[in-house]
């Protein structure tokens, strides 16, 4: 499954810095100076996922090879796009282009200023809450005009609950409502996706805070104030707060992994932005993995919380759907503590499932598949 995580904000912000420091390299052009980043960068990061190191060296004896089968986790595709300014609906800074890729993301990761610099220049930046509300207003009047060109066709619509909803989406809209926020019904919902609005996606709001204001009490601390700030513009997403500074994480991104944990252990943090990052878009976004372990590969699969057996097998390849079977399941805490499937058998611990039996995360298993 392809996550796509879209990193926009204005100008100056640190998107860029925190791209690079996600990427472990320097692909995006950090400048300081409006529209540094002209085309959208994109790069695919793995999930950190310890389980999967786990169940390599467990595969390795259980299977008594001489190295560690390769290891594949799943991935994060991460789109640095060009800072959005005041206008951008109306073509401001080059703004309709840069609009066009957030429609390709599957969730939008908003990055915030949380921090004075007199070194930086502050492009249409005023304040945290301010700069929110300018992005999120110039997202809202962009999907305004798609509904508005929508409603020119409307008698093209047979259906009543087609035209309800563009009814309710052009009449939230023009209240200051971003999309995601209108009550639609479930077949409403439905149609307005052919829009593609950019207001409808799902978003994180990343504060990006200086280094002094990096460790767990500061981030608890910073968490509270802004979810309060910003209570009043985002309403239903103020648990999707991830606290950052980019510059420590690009730090970061420079050292071993043994020197990250103590890099991240001497400021009295368990992980790092990229990882509690990531962990927050998988939970806003209802995703889970499960996980194969063989001497050919140990590898992470990104699937949706509630999926059955049939379908998560055909997220390996597409044949395994038709063809499937059973699914052998281990819990990742049985089959590491017991090392590996045959004292999992042994002991009870594997299960045969059949076709609707719902994954869940961490599973570790072995789909039987017909000819």
């Amino acid at each position: 499954m392809n996550l796509s995580v879209g990193i926009i904000g204005l100008p100056n912000v640190g998107k860029s810095t925190l791209f690079n420091a996600l990427l472990k390299k320097q692909q995006a052009f950090v400048a300081n100076y409006p529209f540094a980043t002209i085309e959208p960068n994109v790069g695919i990061v793995p999930v950190p996922d310890e389980r999967l190191n786990k169940l390599a060296e467990i595969t390795k004896i259980e299977a008594k090879m001489s190295e560690l089968p390769p290891i594949k986790p799943a991935t994060v595709n991460f789109v640095d796009i060009a800072g959005l300014v005041k206008g951008a609906s109306e073509g401001a800074g080059l703004g309709n282009k840069f609009l066009s890729h957030i429609r390709e993301v599957s969730i939008i990761a908003h990055v915030v200023r949380a921090f004075e610099d007199p070194n930086i220049i502050r492009e249409g930046s005023v304040g945290p809450k301010e700069d929110y509300e300018a992005i999120e207003t110039e997202l809202i009047l962009a999907d305004l005009q798609t509904i508005e060109a929508a409603q020119s066709r409307v008698k093209r619509f047979a259906r009543e609950t087609e035209k309800s909803a563009i009814e309710k989406l052009f009449k939230g809209l023009n209240e200051g409502k971003p999309a995601r926020e209108i009550i639609l019904t479930p077949e409403e919902q439905e149609f307005a996706k052919t829009f593609f609005l950019l207001s409808g996606k799902l978003e994180l709001i990343v504060l990006n805070v200086e280094e002094k204001d990096y460790n767990e009490k500061s981030i608890e601390a910073i968490t509270q104030k802004y979810k309060e700030m910003l209570k009043q513009v985002q309403h239903d997403n103020e648990e999707n707060i991830v606290v950052i500074c980019a510059k420590i994480e690009s730090d970061l991104s420079e050292l071993s992994e043994a020197e990250q944990k103590e890099y991240l252990q001497g400021l009295g943090l368990k992980t790092s932005g990229l990882e509690r990052l990531i962990q927050k878009a998988y939970q806003t976004l209802g995703l889970i993995s499960f996980l194969t372990a063989g001497e050919k590969e140990v590898r992470a699969w990104t699937i949706e919380k509630g999926i059955k057996a049939v379908d998560a097998a055909g997220v390996i390849h597409t044949d395994f759907t038709k063809n499937f079977i059973k699914a052998e399941v281990v819990a990742c805490e049985d089959f590491i503590g017991l090392g590996g499937w045959k004292k999992s058998r042994e002991l009870g611990k594997a299960c045969l499932e059949g076709r609707d039996y719902i994954m869940q995360d961490g599973d570790v298993v072995e789909f039987k598949i017909g000819s």
